[in-house]
C-alpha cells in the first residue's frame, strides 16, 4: 500500500516488515522495578528507525520506565482491533482515524484533556490536530500534520520553458494557468503536444499533471478555493452536486478526457494497480507536476529528485488541504496511565523525534510555524528547499483548511459505501461529473450524522 493509502484509513506511512505477537495487556511491570510500557506504531523501514530512536531517548529521559515497540506495518487496523476484543491493548500508540472515534467512545481511549495543563506543548497545537469526541473530551492528537502541494520535475519545466509554479499563495496559478502550462508539459513519443495535430495520447511519454480524483484530500482544496464544502453547516446536507463542486470535479476530469494533459486509471501503473511514487514519477519525467502531500520530501530527497515545491492552483481564495496524519493516543487498558501520558507527550515532540527535520512529518504546535527559531529547527536543514518557507510553512499556517477525516462523523461507511465508487466512475470517464455528483449527492445526505465536536483546548 502506498502512504497514500494508509492516510485514507488514518495511516501515517508505507510497508515494513514485523508483527504484534508482543501486545500485552495494557503494559506490565518490567525488571528491576522499572515500568514497562508498550508502543505499538505503523510505518517505513525509516520511520521504525526514527521512533526506535524516540523511544530509546525517552528510557534514557526516563530510567525508571522500559519501552517496548511493537512494530505493525501491515493489517494495523485488523490487529488491533483484535487486540481490543481481546483486552490486549498496548499502553500507547497509532490509531487510524477511522477507528479512533469508536473506540473512543466505546470507552478503550484515555481522555486527554485533563492532562492539557500539565504538558503546555499539548495545549500549544493547531486547532485541526485535536481529536474531540464530546465537549472537554479528547482521545488523542494527530501525529503530524501534512498538507497537499504541487511537486514539479526541475528540468521538465526549464526543457519547456517555463516559470516554475509559484511558491506564494498570493501568486497561485489560476486553474486556467494550470491547463495550460500542463499542456506544454505533456509530449508524446513523437514530441506532439495535445493541442498538436497528431498527437497521439495512446503513447504519451511525459504527462502535464497528475492529481487523483479519488483521494479527497487532493481535491478538497480546490473544492473550498471555489467557494464549495462537503456538506453544509450542519454537517447534514451534502453539498457536492452544487454547481461550484461540480465545476471543480468536472476540471479535474477535463484534465484526463478533454485536454489529455493527464493520466487516466491504469495509465502509470508499472505493474498491475501499482502506481509508482511522486519521487519515481518526476525522476523518471512520466509526470512534469503532481499534487501530493507533503510526505514525499522524505522520499523525494532520498531519490535525489530534481525537484520543486509549489502551492496549489487556485479558483478564488487559496487553499490546501490539512490532513491529520492519524491518531496519537493513550489506551484505556493502561496500568500506568501516567507515565503513558508522559510517553503520549513525548513522542510527538518535534525536539526528539527527526522525523519532522527529515522531512516525513509537519510539527502540530503552533510556534514551528510562527516562531523563526522553532521554524528553522525543523526546516533549516539540506532536506528542505528554499521554497519550503513560503510553499509549506506560511501556506499551511495561512491557508490550510482541515482534511474530512477528523471532521465528518460516519465518514469511512460514507467513503466505502457511496463516495469513493462515485468518484472512481468519475476518473473513469464515463458520465461528466454533474450526472454522477446528482446522483450520489442525496444518498450522502442520507448517511451524513453532522460535523464532529470542536472547542478550544
Amino acid at each position: 500500500m502506498k502512504r497514500r493509502d494508509l492516510l485514507r484509513m488514518g495511516a501515517l506511512a508505507a510497508l515494513g516488515a514485523a508483527g504484534t505477537a508482543a501486545c500485552g495487556s495494557g503494559g506490565g511491570g518490567g525488571a528491576a522495578g522499572a515500568t514497562e510500557l508498550q508502543f505499538m506504531y505503523w510505518g517505513s523501514t525509516f520511520e521504525k528507525a526514527a521512533v526506535e530512536k524516540m523511544l530509546k531517548a525517552f528510557e534514557q529521559k526516563n530510567p525508571d520506565i522500559k519501552v517496548k515497540p511493537v512494530f505493525t506495518p501491515d493489517e494495523y487496523d485488523v490487529k488491533l482491533n483484535s487486540l481490543v476484543a481481546g483486552g490486549k491493548t498496548p499502553d500507547v500508540g497509532y490509531v487510524p482515524m477511522s477507528m479512533s472515534f469508536r473506540l473512543a467512545e466505546q470507552g478503550n481511549l484515555v481522555n486527554l484533556f485533563p492532562y492539557l495543563q500539565k504538558y503546555p506543548q499539548l495545549a500549544g497545537y493547531l486547532p485541526d490536530a485535536y481529536l474531540w469526541y464530546g465537549q472537554d473530551k479528547l482521545h488523542g492528537v494527530s501525529t503530524a500534520n501534512e498538507i497537499e502541494l504541487l511537486w514539479y520535475s526541475k528540468s521538465a519545466i526549464a526543457a519547456a520553458g517555463l516559470a516554475a509554479p509559484p511558491a506564494v499563495a498570493a501568486s497561485a496559478w489560476s486553474w486556467d494557468q494550470l491547463v495550460e502550462n500542463a499542456y506544454k508539459l505533456t509530449v508524446d513519443q513523437n514530441g506532439k503536444h495535445p493541442d498538436e495535430s497528431g498527437f497521439d495520447p495512446g503513447q504519451v511519454r511525459q504527462f502535464g499533471i497528475s492529481i487523483s480524483l479519488t483521494y479527497a484530500a487532493a481535491w478538497y482544496g480546490f473544492l473550498r478555493s471555489n467557494g464549495a464544502d462537503f456538506a453544509d453547516e450542519a454537517g447534514r446536507t451534502c453539498l457536492l452536486d452544487s454547481p461550484e463542486s461540480i465545476q471543480v470535479f468536472q476540471n479535474l476530469q477535463d484534465l484526463i478526457y478533454k485536454h489529455r494533459v493527464a493520466p487516466g486509471p491504469g495509465q502509470l501503473a508499472a505493474t498491475g494497480d501499482d502506481v509508482p511514487g511522486t519521487n519515481i514519477l518526476l525522476k523518471t519525467k512520466r509526470v512534469a507536476m503532481v499534487v501530493d502531500g507533503h510526505w514525499a520530501l522524505l522520499d523525494m530527497n532520498e531519490s535525489k529528485v530534481d525537484y520543486g515545491i509549489g502551492v496549489l492552483p487556485k479558483y478564488a481564495e487559496p487553499f490546501t488541504t490539512s490532513q491529520v496524519a492519524g491518531a496519537s493516543s493513550v489506551f484505556a487498558g493502561t496500568k500506568h496511565v501516567e507515565e503513558a501520558v508522559e510517553l503520549f507527550a513525548f513522542h510527538i515532540d518535534p525536539r526528539y523525534v527527526d522525523l519532522y527535520e527529515q522531512g516525513l512529518w509537519m510539527p502540530q504546535e503552533k510556534k514551528y510555524y510562527e516562531d523563526q527559531a522553532a521554524i528553522d529547527s525543523w526546516t533549516k536543514n539540506d532536506g528542505h528547499p528554499p521554497e519550503f518557507r513560503t510553499a509549506v510553512v506560511d501556506y499551511a499556517r495561512d491557508h490550510g483548511v482541515p482534511d474530512l477525516r477528523n471532521r465528518v462523523k460516519n465518514l469511512s461507511a460514507i467513503s466505502s459505501d457511496v463516495l469513493t465508487p462515485a468518484l472512481q466512475e468519475l476518473e473513469s470517464g464515463k458520465r461528466p461529473a454533474a450526472d454522477v455528483l446528482k446522483v450520489v449527492t442525496p444518498k450522502i445526505t442520507g448517511m451524513l450524522q453532522g460535523w464532529q465536536h470542536t472547542q478550544e483546548p
